[in-house]
């Protein structure tokens, strides 16, 4: 049995890195969300050094959703490329000053940070190998993922407006779920052949990836912040 056990998983491995080798988009899509990450990281970072203030929500949305308007006008040319740059080093320097926050709200708000970030790298991680190696089709969470992400969007802004905390973490609980959903979905899609722009696969990862890493630094900080 043990022996068994650990060919399912050297096969699984081995079907893995034969779909990373095979497969054109994935592969780009891979190496521009790795370089778009440390770009960002670089931009929380100077935002950071910089006592950056953080900007308004209205602000932050426009922002987000111009820039991600114009990737995707532009995600068939070389300018695209500019413009994921553009757009992550964006979304990177408004993290800068929620990180800052957290640090100088909790005593173990360095601790905090690093347990999100780790625990966003986990589930990214386990979740595209687990896509990549089973290659099953996830299409049909498209519905679900659409709808949620309405839903929590809505109920985020409610949570802002009227200053409601249990309805915060509602939310950031549901981001968590719904990004991991995403997560599949997406690397499904890739695999087999419903996202050829790497560009646009690019972007839906990172969104994941910020959006999973503030939604579980929110709730550790909730559960888990000693002030």
């Amino acid at each position: 049995m043990a022996q068994d056990f650990r060919t399912s998983i050297a096969g699984g491995r081995s079907t893995g890195q034969s779909v990373l080798a095979t497969n054109t988009v994935l592969r780009n899509t891979y190496a521009l969300l790795a370089l778009t990450l440390l770009f960002s990281a670089a931009m929380a970072g100077t935002a950071m050094a910089t006592n950056a203030p953080p900007m308004h929500w209205l602000m932050v949305l426009g922002g987000y959703f111009g820039l991600l308007f114009l990737t995707t006008w532009l995600r068939n040319s070389v300018w695209g490329l500019v413009s994921v740059f553009a757009l992550t080093g964006f979304m990177g320097f408004t993290l800068g000053p929620i990180v800052s926050m957290y640090i100088g709200a909790f005593s173990n708000g360095a601790e905090l940070v690093m347990m999100a970030l780790g625990g966003t790298g986990m589930i990214f991680l386990g979740l595209s190998a687990y896509a990549l190696t089973t290659q099953r089709d996830f299409s049909f969470m498209r519905g679900f993922i659409f709808a949620g992400v309405l839903v929590a969007f809505a109920g985020s802004i409610v949570a802002v407006l009227f200053s409601i905390p249990a309805l915060s973490l509602a939310v950031s609980a549901a981001f968590v779920v719904l990004m991991s959903a995403l997560i599949l979905y997406q690397t499904s899609e890739i695999i087999n052949g419903g996202e050829t722009n790497y560009i646009m696969a690019t972007i839906t990862l990172y969104v994941t990836i910020y959006n999973m890493f503030l939604s579980l630094l929110q709730l550790l900080a909730a559960f888990a912040g000693e002030r």
